[in-house]
């Protein structure tokens, strides 16, 4: 099928120079006497290189004929993250830290993601966009301490640092937007 400029939306993926992309931002730029163009920032599924690229209204592209599957996050070995079918535990893949981008901060074991296949080969994965997490370190809170808009720095389970609010407390279990990397909510007050 193939994509016009105006298709190009987050999470859309397409062939470009004969490989597949996944779009992570779009702006549309207008000029004084110039035509408009689409500013395009994507990710290359293929190496996880990030690419900004303006086309013009005409230009056209085709989309990725991509699959989706569950899989099975089981560990990370010295930046190699290694995954296996939902359906079938012996088949397994790894995938680099290139590819998976921000989402290595939030795998955690046996978290069931998205896997995108494309031309029978799994070459990303798409983690849940809200998890829960369970906080393992985080700055007691002083009280009056509001100068930094009453936000604190925590650790969670994966190792990863996130902002959260000065009530979040050590072992509280907390939902996190992975696409953005913020809190969203307190789920379970720690004990």
């Amino acid at each position: 099928m193939a994509l016009g400029v105006n298709e190009l939306k987050q999470k859309t993926f397409f062939i470009y120079e004969g490989q597949p992309f996944v779009v992570l931002e779009t702006f549309h730029l207008k000029m004084q006497q110039r035509r408009p163009t689409v500013q395009v920032k994507m990710r290359n599924l293929m190496n996880g290189k990030i690419l900004e690229r303006n086309f013009a209204q005409s230009d056209v592209f085709e989309e990725a004929d991509v699959q989706r599957q569950g899989v099975k996050f089981l560990y990370a070995h010295r930046n190699q993250y290694w995954f296996s079918y939902e359906n079938d535990p012996s088949k397994r893949f790894e995938l680099s830290e290139d590819i998976l981008g921000n989402a290595v901060k939030f795998l955690k074991p046996n978290t069931v993601l998205e896997a995108i296949i494309f031309e029978d080969k799994v070459i990303t994965a798409e983690l849940p966009i809200k998890m829960e997490f369970k906080i393992i370190e985080a700055p007691p809170s002083i009280r009056g301490d509001t100068a930094q808009g009453g936000v604190k720095q925590a650790k969670i389970e994966t190792g990863a640092y996130i902002n959260v609010p000065l009530f979040i407390d050590e072992s509280d279990i907390i939902r996190v937007n992975t696409e953005t990397g913020e809190y969203v909510e307190r789920v379970e007050k720690g004990k």
